[in-house]
This record gives structure tokens, sequence and C-alpha cells, in this order.
């Protein structure tokens, strides 16, 4: 193989492979965006710091293990006595040690607050599904609307060109006085319709990959050939069994489930305040230093019984306040699903009317190309205006746009109707 030759085919792989990069599946956008969304980041981290809340809650059911290091230094017979119902003597001393406590019982409350804890990091959980599902349905919607500003800006383009044909080939005519100047002058003014739509056209496809590049975690626009692999499935006409599947996954609907459960297990902790608690203690250690009221060592155990008797009333008013708080929440989870119900409803019938415009807009395109071409050929016959032609041509640019764009539309609304039924994850 000669030298040529070989530069020649590698530089076609380069190409071939540069062009390779560029091009943007919808899963490989969906997976991007899930790597480089800092929501989903964000969403993943507090979902972690929730977890951590479970250990803190447990954390006073396990033994404590203190040392100790103390030195002090006193008058000889010195004692507190005032603030105090007993007096506390008090000698010079240098003392370490350790002391531990185990809490034996609490009749309930740490079990259900660590179980509260435990609700709360499940809720959170699918708080980060739920953020999963909506940086899915951005993303989605974001790139249905960048292929179809593509392909709306692929017929505004092609509307030019045809355009200044009619006009080149109308000027031709006004030369050889075949046609008159009003002509003309009604062609230029439909190339120049068609150079602003096409302008208007190239600015919402920058828009649209604006809002692609934005879903996907990108600070910048970037440039990318959409790869159109999506097809079109019929839509299901019962309503109601995408409402029973919405009312079963939804994962913000169950977030608020976990977050009420919690809530009233948080209210039974709270009630459970009004038990007592007992705890287990021992402590021991060595005084090498010390005045001779003292020994050289140490070491105690005993069982400390707390009983609430009289606080003002604080107890009941934070069971009050907890117990609230849990009614509140059954009531919020109603409210959802009302609102979840309410959604489906509104989504199914805008992707249900999106479905039933493809149809639609393809027998319209047919209509106005059919129309186009008898225009053309009045004209070319003389029989025709100018003005018919001209109008001939913008409905059939119009109804090539809305055929173009109709089928993402419909995907966009059937992604929107995915998403309110918890079906994206």
């Amino acid at each position: 193989m000669r030298p040529a030759q070989a530069s020649f085919i590698l530089l076609s792989v380069l190409l071939r492979t540069a062009c390779a990069a560029d091009t943007l599946t919808l899963t490989q956008a969906e997976e991007i965006a899930l790597r480089n969304n800092p929501r989903i980041g964000s969403a993943g981290l507090v979902a972690k710091a929730a977890e951590k809340q479970v250990n803190e809650a447990h954390a006073a059911s396990r033994p404590t293990l203190n040392g100790f290091l103390t030195g002090t230094g006193a008058e000889t017979a010195t004692a507190v006595a005032a603030g105090n119902l007993t007096t506390s003597s008090i000698s010079s001393r240098l003392a370490t040690g350790i002391a531990i406590s185990q809490m034996i019982t609490d009749f309930g409350r740490t079990s259900n607050l660590t179980k509260t804890a435990k609700l709360r990091a499940e809720a959170q959980d699918k708080i980060a599904a739920n953020t999963r599902a909506e940086v899915i349905l951005i993303v989605r919607q974001a790139y249905f609307e960048a292929l179809g500003a593509e392909s709306a800006l692929k017929v505004a383009q092609a509307a030019v060109n045809t355009r200044e044909t009619t006009l080149r080939q109308i000027r031709a005519l006004v030369q050889a006085q075949v046609n008159s100047t009003l002509d003309q002058s009604f062609a230029e003014v439909a190339v120049s319709e068609a150079q602003l739509a096409l302008e208007q056209a190239r600015n919402d496809s920058h828009e649209a990959f604006t809002r692609l590049s934005a879903a996907m975690g990108y600070n910048d626009e970037q440039a990318f050939t959409l790869v159109d692999e999506a097809g079109v499935d019929p839509l299901h006409t019962d309503v109601s069994a995408f409402i029973k599947e919405a009312l079963e996954q939804r994962p913000d609907l169950a977030a608020l489930k976990l977050s009420r459960d919690a809530a009233q297990r948080f209210a039974k902790a709270e009630l459970d305040l009004r038990h007592p608690s007992i705890t287990a203690l021992a402590a021991g250690g060595v005084i090498p230093e010390h005045d001779h009221t003292l020994h050289d060592n140490y070491a105690a155990a005993g069982v400390n019984v707390t009983l609430p008797f009289l606080n003002g009333g604080l107890y009941s008013a934070r069971y009050a306040e907890a117990d609230l708080r849990a009614q509140a929440a059954e009531k919020d989870v109603q409210e959802l699903s009302i609102q979840i119900s309410r959604d489906v409803r509104i989504a199914w019938l805008q992707a249900n009317t999106a479905y039933q415009k493809l149809a639609v807009t393809a027998r319209l395109l047919a209509q106005a190309n059919e129309a186009l071409r008898l225009s053309n050929a009045r004209y070319n016959a003389g029989l025709g205006s100018i003005v018919e032609l001209t109008q001939a041509q913008l409905t059939q640019t119009s109804a090539e746009i809305g055929a173009a764009v109709a089928k993402f539309d419909y995907l966009s609304r059937r992604a929107l109707l995915d998403y309110t039924t918890g079906a994206l994850r």
C-alpha cells in the first residue's frame, strides 16, 4: 500500500470517528444527563445524608464509653455549699478513669425514632428517583423539540430554495416581457417571507439545542447530530389504567406516603416521652495523686431510672404537635393523589390530541402538495395568478412544517404522560 493511500484511509477513518462522536441518540443523551446534571448529584447526596440520620437515631440504644482525666487543686476541707441541697466535698487530686452507660429501655421511644429516620431516608430515596425521572423527562422533551426544530429548519431552507427558483423563473419571464413586474414583486416578497421564516427556524433550532445541552448538564450549547429512532406507538384509550398505574408507581407520591408514615411514627415517639427510661451506669479509674480522704482507685455501677412526672405540659404539647403534623401529612397524600389523577388525565388528553394530529397533518400535507402542483400548472399555463401560487407555496410550507413537527410533538406529549404515570426511571 502506498503512503498516500494509507494516509487517505487513515484520514477517512478519523473523519468517520469524528462524525460518529457527534452523533447523539436519545439513550446517550439520557445517560449523559444522569451523569452530568447537578440535580441528580444533589438528590443522591441528600439521600445519603438521610441514611446517616438512621445511625444518629439508633445511637441512643448503643453503649456510650467516655474517658476522663481530671486534675483539681482545692483548699483543705473545701465543699460546695451554695446552690445545692447537699454539699459536695472537693479535694486536691489527679485522677483518670472511664465511664460507660447503656440504655436498658425507654419503652419504645428510641426504636420509634430509628424507624422514623428509616422512613425519612426511604422517602428521600424516592425523591431522588423522582428527580431522576424529571431530568429524563426534560431531556426527552428537549431532544424531541430539537429534532422538531431541525425538521422545521430543513423545511424552511427548502422553501427558500423553491421560492428563489420561482423568482429566477419569473425574472426571466419578465425580461422576456411575458410576465409583468407585479409578478416579480410578489415573488420577491415571497422569498423575503421565506428567508424571515428561515432565520426564525435557525433561532428556534439554537434555542432547542441550548435547552438540550443544559438538560444534559452542559454550560454551553453543544453541536450534535441527533438520531431519530423513536417510533410512534398507538396510545391506549383507557385513561383509568394510566391513573391506576400513576397512583401505584409515582415516586413523589411514594415519598409523601413514607413521609406521612414517618410523621406518624414520630408522633408515637413523642408519646413515649411519658414513659420512664432505664439506664445502666458504670465508672472506674485510678487516683495516683490524692489526699488521705481518697483511695488509690475507684469503681462503681448502678441503674438510673428516670420518671417524668411534671414538666409544665411540654411532653403533651410535643405529642399534640407531632400528631397534628401527621394528620396534615395524610391530607397532603390525599391532595397529591388528586393532583396526580388530574395531571394524568390532562397529559393523556394532550397526548391523544397530538396522536390524532398525526393523521390530520399528513392528510393536510398531501392536500397542500396537490394544491401547489395545480397552482404551478395553472400559473405556467397563464390561468392562475402569482398571488394564487405564493399562497399555495405558503400553505404547503406550513403544512410540511406541521407534518414534520407533529411526530415530535406527540413523542414529547407521550414522554410527559410516561412521567405522570411514573413509567420513567
